[in-house]
């Protein structure tokens, strides 16, 4: 498998989205949030999994956004946020209502423990690849040509600390939230032994 095996949905959805989470996010982020895509969508053909490349695409570029100062709730976890936001994101781009909270439900879903894929295949690939880029987890999978292009084209750009620092934030001010939890069962130790970074 080669990254030029990958193809990058060309909808006008996506060109938005990419358009969106560029102006908003910062470069590390922005390349975390297309590397998730490409992790995901590799993880799929990698295991014959059919799925959205519009849908996931879409959430894979917005799922952060919960984290990033404009958008980043008070209140809620950054996922639940980033859901509303696509929710709107999609009304925008004409998305009947359905699909609307479709998107929204994938972006809730990459922080679940677990997702079933038979259920939300969008949701149960963001899941994975958000996990491959954090933290390493199942990056042996793919091919190591495979890793290196997707690492070289969009460089990691000290992702593991500005990811840190967002968590951490997060977790400071909303101890009931993903973000909190995902500290405390010891995302710190899982990131900094991720083998993308090394």
């Amino acid at each position: 498998m080669k990254l030029e095996d990958l193809t990058i949905p060309d909808a006008a959805s996506c060109r938005a989205a990419t358009e969106v989470a560029a102006a908003y996010c910062t470069p590390a982020l922005f390349n975390h949030s297309v590397r998730s895509y490409l992790w995901s969508a590799g993880h799929a053909q990698l295991n014959g999994i059919e799925f959205d490349a519009e849908l996931l695409y879409v959430a894979a570029l917005l799922h952060d956004l919960g984290l990033v100062e404009e958008f980043d709730n008070n209140a809620l976890s950054f996922e639940v946020s980033g859901g509303h936001l696509a929710w709107v994101f999609g009304a925008a781009a004409g998305w009947p209502a359905q699909r609307r909270a479709r998107v929204s439900e994938v972006i809730i879903a990459h922080m679940a423990d677990s997702v079933d894929v038979t259920i939300d295949p969008e949701g149960y690939l963001l899941e994975h690849g958000t996990g491959v880029d954090i933290s390493g987890r199942g990056c042996d999978a793919f091919p190591p040509e495979f890793r290196l292009s997707v690492l070289e084209r969009h460089p990691r750009l000290g992702l593991p600390d500005e990811f840190l620092a967002c968590f951490n934030a997060q977790a400071g001010r909303k101890p009931h939230s993903s973000a909190a939890a995902a500290v405390r069962s010891g995302m710190v130790t899982r990131i900094a032994a991720n083998p993308l970074d090394h």
